[in-house]
């Protein structure tokens, strides 16, 4: 599926779960992001960040963040969205971030996996990025035909010796606006 993510970007914060207006929305995906992310704030990476609303939770919970997403567009949002909180927003592949030399406490990315060509490679990779003790979260699911079941995104992760706890998001129909009855997740890996 090939989506202009440039085109996209006027509309996509109208999606309750993608620009967290409604209150009782945000609240929970703040309340779930709370769970899934250290204690400790330290250096987030929010790849496919969009127009940055999971990146404004994280800087709003102290996180150093830097958001990287493949559409100019969606990260000129991201980065008027961000403003003030000191995150870094840059355009670049999320497969590949560009992020060269740099460490992260945690690598965050909300449905991405699903529409990388090779989510295999850009996971090892991602799990390079980490530091001893980092979290990768993937939010992830498979909806209208498209997106990565759990049982082959946990496998991937296994290849990497990555112990990932799963968690059911279907069911909670606060995170998306309304209920919904196909397959969402998250995923959290720790880093050795």
């Amino acid at each position: 599926m090939d989506i202009d993510w440039d085109d996209a970007a006027d509309t996509f914060d109208r999606e309750p779960d993608h620009g967290l207006r409604d209150p009782v929305v945000r609240t929970a995906w703040d309340e779930r992001l709370g769970g899934w992310l250290p204690d400790r704030p330290g250096d987030l990476l929010d790849l496919g960040c969009g127009t940055g609303s999971l990146s404004l939770l994280a800087a709003e919970r102290g996180f150093r963040v830097t958001g990287v997403d493949l559409s100019p567009r969606m990260t000129e949002r991201a980065r008027a969205k961000l403003a003030g909180t000191g995150a870094e927003v840059l355009t670049g592949d999320a497969a590949r971030p560009p992020v060269e030399g740099r460490a992260f406490d945690v690598v965050l990315a909300r449905h991405v996996v699903w529409a990388l060509p090779d989510h295999e490679a850009a996971l090892r990779h991602w799990w390079s990025l980490l530091r001893p003790g980092g979290r990768l979260v993937l939010v992830e699911g498979v909806w209208g035909g498209t997106g990565i079941p759990a049982e082959r995104l946990t496998a991937a992760l296994a290849q990497l010796n990555a112990e990932p706890r799963y968690e059911r998001l279907s069911g909670d129909a606060r995170l998306w606006g309304r209920e919904v009855d196909d397959e969402r997740y998250v995923v959290v890996a720790t880093a050795p």
